[in-house]
């Protein structure tokens, strides 16, 4: 059964916020989404040039047409922008009856107003009463509530004045703003409050409040409860500003799309590797090329989703010699290597499409081999890597990989090294994929 929900809200040209934020955040839940456009906005990453509101008839009339012929399992509102939007909005979703979240938009994240100062009282009176959960930010909730708030508790009083005072059935005073030492949001709801913490974490914010209210509306259509449709919203909104695209020269948008994306490569990587990992295996007289140290053969997730140990996925416990074979410890894990890892990551700052490595004992031979099949072959010495380097745990792999691509100015299709005390001479062997290694290591050794 396919669950619907509706945004009645502006639309932003940019498509980080508005209508477009929220039809990616209902698809990225497996919700059909429909539309009722209040307002057409003129925006990017930095501005609002221009905004022109649609009329209120208009608006009204598209909510009924989507309602009357295919239905609406939960609607949430966004930017309404005048006070006779928001009047038509009011009557027209009071003769439905489905659940309605509240996004209180006021400013864009550039600071131009999206809600006029005539319409405050409107959306009061008109609107509030209507929802099932109201999302203000810390400043929306000041003017709703009309206190200030300063920390945890003032918006515990604002959340319940929302409720208790204006009629809402639910109140979630956001803690993006707050000055806590985390984002903690705070929900007021069947006369209980709870709170929703997540770490502080760097990225894109711009349409975390649309999209924040719109995963709440999705699970609602899904038949989720309030406090597990908020749960959820919360774990999606912070994957989403941690995984958001750096486009547009101001604030860029959250990733809808990380919810899915990230499951869906990972399943991709881990099938892509355990099947390349039973390829080499297959491969005669390989145990005569793997270091003492065992090999590993790793691939990472896309260059925007691979941040660390946990976003690669390698062989757990890593390939060894077997007799004349080898044999994996373990299968295809994510996190399973930690220096092939290093490398990789590294290599992914100057060239994003290379997301697989694999390791070779040394050998001039094969270096030799490298070059007159036309593989370009670089290296770094561990003798001339920097004291502060060397001082800095896991800083060597990073420096060195740098270093060998910065030699020769160009994608190397091989790095090696020659080892320092304690440490053997290893040969990495990098491409794009793992079929792309496994192609390059078998002209180098067959």
């Amino acid at each position: 059964m396919i669950r619907k929900a509706l945004t009645i809200a502006g639309s932003d040209s940019g498509g980080g916020a508005g209508i477009e934020a929220d039809l990616k955040t209902f698809s990225a839940f497996g919700v059909h989404g429909l539309v009722a456009i209040t307002s057409v906005t003129a925006q990017n990453t930095q501005e609002v040039r221009a905004i022109y509101d649609i009329s209120p008839e208009v608006v009204a009339k598209q909510i009924e047409a989507v309602v009357e012929d295919i239905g609406v399992d939960a609607a949430k509102t966004g930017m309404l922008s005048n006070a006779k939007i928001i009047k038509a909005v009011a009557k027209t979703v009071k003769k439905y009856e489905f659940p309605l979240v509240v996004d209180p938009v006021m400013i864009a994240k550039s600071g131009a107003p999206l809600l006029r100062e005539d319409a405050m009282e409107a959306l009061i009176e008109k609107i509030i009463p209507l929802a099932t959960l109201v999302t203000p930010n810390k400043s929306e909730a000041e003017k709703l509530s009309g206190m200030k708030i300063e920390g945890l508790e003032d918006a515990k009083k604002a959340a319940k004045i929302i409720v208790e005072e204006l009629g809402a059935k639910g109140a979630i005073v956001k803690g993006g703003h707050l000055s806590l030492s985390e984002a903690v949001d705070v929900l007021y709801f069947n006369e209980k409050f709870r709170e929703y913490r997540a770490p502080f974490v760097k990225g894109c914010t711009h349409g975390t409040g649309c999209s924040f209210s719109a995963a709440i509306t999705a699970n609602l259509a899904k038949g989720k409860k309030l406090e597990e449709a908020v749960r959820i919203a919360k774990e999606f909104i912070t994957m989403g500003i941690y995984y958001g695209p750096r486009i547009g020269h101001g604030h860029c948008p959250v990733n809808q799309n990380a919810w899915i994306d990230i499951p869906a490569e990972k399943w991709r990587v881990y099938e892509s590797l355990g099947n390349a990992l039973k390829e080499l295996m297959s491969i005669d007289n390989l145990y005569e090329h793997a270091p003492e140290v065992g090999m590993n053969f790793i691939y990472a997730l896309p260059k925007l989703y691979a941040r660390s140990k946990e976003d690669v996925a390698g062989v757990k416990g890593r390939i060894v010699k077997f007799g004349n074979k080898i044999k994996p410890v373990g299968w295809v894990e994510f996190g399973a290597s930690d220096h092939l890892t290093r490398a990789i990551l590294t290599f992914m700052e100057f060239f994003p499409e290379v997301r697989s490595a694999l390791n070779l004992k040394y050998s001039e031979e094969l270096i030799k081999k490298a070059s007159s099949l036309g593989l370009k072959v670089s290296f770094y010495d561990r003798r001339e890597e920097p004291e502060e380097i060397k001082a800095k745990e896991g800083g060597t792999i990073p420096w060195g990989v740098k270093t060998a691509i910065e030699r020769i100015n160009d994608k190397p299709d091989i790095i090696y090294h020659l080892g320092d005390w304690g440490k053997e001479p290893m040969l990495l062997i990098f491409g794009e994929n793992p079929e792309i290694v496994l192609r390059k290591l078998k002209m180098l050794i067959e």
